[in-house]
């Protein structure tokens, strides 16, 4: 009963009130999994981690209630700075869910034993690439063997989504650090062809990664339009008025 009332309250767009009747039913996978989505929303970090965990123990029956009462139960989930992800009741978003919370708790290291189970259940998973590929350039954008390896997890990906051109982004950062200049600059090139369903968040990451490879390879010019482009449309991005000696 805690669950439908729980359910029906989402529905209706009352999330408080449905989070009170989903925390009496976390014994339910269903109702654990939304309770998980909801105290993550919240901040409430260890709390969500015990509802997902709760959801995981009991996986097999993920998704009993949500089809009884036709209920798509799928929820956005960031997964970069710049893109959120739609991920679906079942283990790959439970998984997803707890790498995101291992994130904001710096616990880095599980979170990419996380990363790395769910490449090990779907290895062609672009979502669970892009979240690796974040996670290693932020743990160690400077080791070469990280960066190989985010690149590796790029391999034959085109720019089909705002997810694929994320991870695109991350490839052109581990080949900068690489020293890689040209392949970063072509691979950020053919990332910007598409601004259609990108968000702006991702478009400027983007040109930010080029302006620095641009500075990188002496091509100051090019850098400065980048960053002057970037200036116009946000002017607090990252250290963008600082480089331009503002």
């Amino acid at each position: 009963e805690a669950l439908v009332d729980g359910m029906r309250e989402l529905a209706l767009g009352n999330e408080d009130k449905a989070f009170e009747h989903l925390k009496q039913a976390v014994h339910l996978a269903d109702g654990a999994y939304l309770a998980g989505f909801l105290a993550f929303q919240r901040g409430m970090l260890e709390e969500a981690e015990q509802y997902f965990a709760a959801a995981y123990k009991n996986y097999r029956r993920l998704g009993t209630y949500f089809s009884k009462y036709g209920i798509s139960a799928t929820m956005s989930l960031p997964i970069t700075d710049e893109v959120s992800a739609h991920v679906s009741p079942n283990v790959r978003g439970i998984l997803l869910a707890l790498v995101e919370i291992y994130q904001r708790q710096k616990r880095r290291k599980d979170a990419v034993e996380c990363l790395n189970k769910l490449l090990r259940l779907e290895p062609d998973d672009v979502v669970v690439k892009l979240s690796l590929a974040e996670l290693l350039m932020e743990i160690r954008p400077d080791y070469p063997n990280a960066c190989r390896r985010v690149v590796r997890l790029a391999e034959g990906v085109k720019n089909e989504s705002e997810i694929h051109a994320a991870l695109l982004l991350y490839k052109a950062k581990a080949l900068r650090k690489l020293g890689l200049l040209d392949a970063a600059r072509d691979v950020l090139t053919k990332a910007l062809r598409r601004k259609k369903n990108r968000s702006n968040e991702l478009l400027h990451a983007l040109r930010y990664e080029r302006a620095l490879v641009y500075e990188t390879l002496g091509q100051q010019k090019r850098a400065r339009s980048e960053l002057e482009k970037l200036y116009a449309e946000v002017p607090d991005y990252e250290d963008v008025a600082e480089r331009l000696g503002m």
